[in-house]
């Protein structure tokens, strides 16, 4: 007979070694092809230049800063696109005839590339962080509040049934069954929009910015540094995916729990 508490903790040893394993074996792989000159060193940097990069920009205080202005706007921006959209999608899950009028146009809006709203974003608000947090608020607000009404559309009717016998409505029906219900999808919708964040604030402060993580790649591919190239993106995906954990600890939460059991 297998011991639970046996497999609980054979999974959780897989959890760490397993990405651990292939980190190692990704990193040797890059090792070998770029010892071997498949490809010209300033076509493909080694580990090694990589790191040396990493001290160099760190020693510099440039790495530090553009990951503080990265930050900022991405936080600004997504915060913003959560505050307003996920409002927007409650409400609109909730009118059949709202959903009529207004979805049409937010799926018309979801379909655009956020890069398209870049000469736009330019023109209105000029170079800095105005125009990135822009860009991240357009690229995200319309999936959250597309994915919130989704969700709110598909609550089971007999929650409903059960809250008008308690006479709930207005604000209790909203947190007490409407909101803790649809969590679990709205904090999916979160991490997917956190990722489209990171991958517009790179475009942006390429173009409309002369800080960040993005312009610290359009900087070092002007001045043909690709070893400092892969450091940025390194700290990109980095910071991507220690945010997108934050994210995913909110599951844990008792009011999310309470809708993952219906």
């Amino acid at each position: 007979m297998i011991n639970p508490e046996n497999a609980i903790r054979k999974r959780k040893t897989a959890g760490i070694l397993l990405p651990v394993a292939v980190l190692v074996g990704f990193i040797l792989l890059w090792f070998i092809v770029s010892y071997t000159n498949l490809f010209p060193a300033y076509a493909l940097p080694s580990p090694a230049s990589v790191v040396k990069s990493f001290k160099e920009e760190f020693q510099a205080g440039r790495l530090v800063n553009d990951i503080i202005a990265s930050l900022w706007r991405v936080a600004v921006g997504f915060v913003l696109s959560a505050a307003l959209g996920i409002p927007l999608g409650l409400w609109l899950g909730q009118h059949v005839y709202a959903r009529k009028a207004f979805v049409p146009m937010l799926n018309f809006f979801r379909f655009l590339s956020p890069l398209a709203w870049i000469p736009f974003a330019i023109l209105w608000f000029h170079i800095g962080d105005k125009p990135a947090i822009f860009l991240i608020f357009m690229a995200t607000f319309f999936p959250l509040a597309l994915a919130t009404m989704s969700a709110v559309a598909t609550i089971p009717s007999i929650y409903f049934r059960v809250a008008k016998e308690y006479n709930y409505t207005g604000w209790d029906l909203l947190t007490k069954v409407t909101f803790p219900s649809v969590l679990p999808q709205v904090i999916t919708a979160l991490r997917v929009s956190y990722g489209i964040s990171w991958v517009v604030i790179v475009a942006a402060e390429m173009v409309g910015c002369q800080d960040g993580l993005g312009y610290g790649i359009w900087e070092a591919r002007n001045g043909l540094r690709l070893d400092s190239a892969v450091c940025y993106m390194i700290v990109i995906g980095v910071l991507g995916m220690g945010i997108d954990r934050l994210l995913a600890q909110l599951t844990k939460l008792p009011n999310v729990r309470w809708g993952y059991e219906r």
